[in-house]
């Protein structure tokens, strides 16, 4: 198995947590196990392989959440600016990931006649070039090094507030069920009436997904024995409303990227959706916030 096979796999695992852990122990080894596997990527991803690409941002994305998940306890001015320097590699690993993306929809296309993908190959080149150079540069250096450095022993682990301190010694997995409840609950509260909104809020709404999505996962081995079906019937419709919403995403992406490349016959191309296939992805996304809803109510009332 390469060691992109091995990363991958691991990626369906949760952290090694502990029910007994404190929020302090519980963001450390979160926080740690991601960036592992941000480190573990680094070579292939800077030498242009799709795959460790993947894998990388999947973990940088994950690595984001728990970050999100821990705020109140990490906040201060060193969680600012890492968080912004996580924002500026997720975009350079974006676009990438974008392009490849786009490629495998035009694999599968290879219709005679159809869209040329040999500008986009030349544009994911190009974009490739700029991510080698990032992830080779002094500043994807320093970010690891500062990564690790404050997760071990940031600003945050030394405040001595008795607020600070409380936070800290918090139960991971008390803290864990409250906020995870909260941001449930914001997420459906912002899927409502999902069928009238613009692109634009339609993108928030699938990161928000995304992030309860990866937080869930992340805080899994906190979690009770009893709430485990639920948890897993809550991630399953997380995941199908994500997937309608990601493609919605990608052929957004896909149209301005070929915008930008000049492909002038693009709308009328199988490389993106029609409106027939947008509808039905709409409606599945919205299905599936309206189960989750009736999870909420279901154990609402069993509580």
């Amino acid at each position: 198995m390469t060691a992109t096979a091995i990363v991958k796999a691991s990626l369906k695992q949760p952290p090694p947590l502990h029910p007994t852990m404190t929020c302090e122990a519980a963001f450390r080894t979160a926080a740690t196990y991601y960036v592992d596997q941000l480190r573990a990527q680094h070579k292939d991803t800077a030498a242009g392989e799709a795959e460790a690409l993947h894998v990388m941002r999947v973990a940088l994305t994950r690595l984001r959440a728990t970050i999100a998940l821990f705020s109140p306890m990490i906040e201060g001015d060193d969680e600012m600016r890492l968080a912004a320097e996580l924002k500026w590699l997720h975009a350079h690993l974006g676009i990438v990931r974008d392009l490849d993306v786009a490629l495998e929809r035009l694999a599968k296309i290879k219709q005679p006649g159809g869209i040329h993908d040999r500008a986009w190959k030349q544009e994911r080149a190009a974009c490739q070039r700029h991510l080698t150079r990032a992830l080779r540069s002094a500043r994807y250096r320093r970010l690891i090094r500062d990564l690790v450095r404050w997760i071990d022993d940031g600003d945050w682990s030394r405040k001595r507030t008795q607020k600070a301190t409380e936070r800290r010694a918090r139960s991971a997995s008390e803290y864990c069920a409250e906020k995870l409840q909260k941001w449930r609950k914001k997420l459906l509260k912002k899927s409502r009436r999902l069928k009238d909104v613009g692109a634009g809020k339609r993108h928030r709404l699938r990161l928000a997904n995304k992030r309860l999505n990866y937080a869930i996962e992340a805080a899994e081995k906190l979690s009770p024995t009893g709430e485990k079906p639920a948890q897993l019937a809550t991630i399953k419709l997380l995941r199908k409303a994500q997937k309608s919403l990601g493609q919605l995403n990608d052929d957004k992406r896909r149209r301005s990227l070929a915008a930008a490349l000049g492909e002038n016959k693009v709308e009328d191309s199988d490389l993106l959706l029609d409106a027939r296939q947008k509808k039905r992805l709409l409606r599945k996304a919205v299905n599936a916030y309206d189960d989750l809803a009736g999870l909420k109510a279901v154990k609402d009332a069993e509580g």
